[in-house]
């Protein structure tokens, strides 16, 4: 699998995309946006009323959330600049980052829109100018010129890796980390993500000012094991649905054993931990949260509670993973399976609480 040319989430604006089925990552920069704040402040205060700030928004992908956190951003810079009794309004120039695959079409014909409510939300009639440009490319890659950057952020993408770890045993009958899976394969996910997430720092190191601050949240866990339900539980439910069907005859046993899902879902340790080592940055926040799986529920359906929120999950992972099943498997298939996975979503959400785990760091960009 080539992650730079299939991981993206589905673009336009059907049914199935990611611009209408991505309330529960709302829900996360919603949840983060006090831990943003709070560092734009310190940013702002430590420039000395800056006259211009470089943002960027690493793994923006495509719909209403990519030009949120642009929006407020900017509207966070207003409120500090006033708080500081500042009449003159910085400039503010938003480099939106995704791999080339990405949805950066629908993005910039919405960018007009974007830009007229933004100046009619805006509490002053100074407001701060707002530039958007795209930048396509890997985020373990560079991006930007040297020491030109002032704040970086990135909300539930550098839990995606930058390639399928390298394994020296089949993961067999399994697509992510399991309970089931061999220890070498284990470590392999481990220490890509630990090379992944250094080349990121070291990149980002590169580029970004002196005092410069980073706000990262990351799909993650709390328990020290990678396999654990709160971190596999919903890749396990597809890799339930792909078995089914390999049972059945629709899919290949060996489709299945070479399918592996790139990404890994790390702990604040293994965060930090990476920071260190890295070292051009010093952490000023380092916390986790919680959400569940019902905040992507929208309930405009004809359906019981139960129902529609498995319906709705299933739309939001639909959005995520088709690009990656699709690649693999085929298109023929692609129905077949994500009815599975939704009826398994489900079941599970009828009978527990589930939830997903969130880690957010902020750091700041040694002198």
């Amino acid at each position: 699998m080539d992650v730079a040319q299939v991981l993206h989430m589905n673009g336009g604006d059907g049914d199935y995309s990611y611009s209408n089925n991505s309330l529960l990552q709302r829900k996360v920069i919603s949840m983060t946006k006090p831990i943003i704040d709070e560092a734009l402040a310190k940013l702002y205060s430590a420039m000395n009323f800056p006259k211009t700030l470089i943002m960027a928004d690493l793994g923006c992908s495509s719909g209403p959330n990519t030009l949120l956190v642009a929006s407020e951003l900017v509207k966070s810079v207003d409120k500090i600049r006033q708080k500081f009794g500042n009449d003159e309004s910085p400039e503010i120039q938003i480099y939106l980052n995704d791999l080339p695959h990405n949805d950066f079409n629908t993005i910039f014909l919405s960018v007009s829109k974007f830009q007229k409510n933004l100046t009619n939300q805006m509490v002053s009639n100074s407001s701060s100018p707002c530039y958007i440009s795209g930048v396509p490319g890997s985020f373990y890659t560079r991006l930007f010129l040297s020491k030109s950057i002032h704040f970086v952020y990135s909300s539930y993408s550098l839990m995606w890796l930058s390639r399928v770890p390298k394994m020296i045993n089949t993961n067999k009958n399994n697509i992510y980390l399991s309970t089931t899976s061999p220890p070498c394969v284990i470590k392999a996910y481990r220490e890509q993500f630990q090379s992944d997430f250094l080349t990121f720092l070291k990149y980002r190191a590169e580029e970004m000012v002196s005092g410069g601050r980073m706000v990262l949240t990351i799909l993650g866990r709390q328990s020290d094991d990678p396999c654990s339900k709160e971190c596999c539980y919903v890749w396990d439910l597809l890799a339930t649905s792909l078995k089914d069907m390999v049972a059945e005859g629709l899919i290949e046993e060996e489709k299945l054993d070479s399918f592996n899902i790139p990404q890994y879902t790390p702990n604040p340790k293994e965060v930090s931990n990476e920071v260190e080592k890295e070292g051009s940055f010093v952490i000023d926040c380092l916390e986790v949260s919680e959400v569940n799986w019902d905040a992507c529920t929208d309930n405009n359906l004809n359906l019981s509670k139960e129902d529609v929120q498995g319906y709705n999950m299933g739309k939001c992972m639909r959005a995520v993973a088709e690009p990656l099943v699709l690649s693999h498997f085929g298109d023929s298939i692609i129905e077949e399976v994500f009815k599975r996975y939704t009826d398994n979503i489900k079941i599970s959400m009828s009978g527990e609480k589930t939830k997903l785990v969130n880690v957010t760091v902020s750091m700041t960009r040694k002198g």
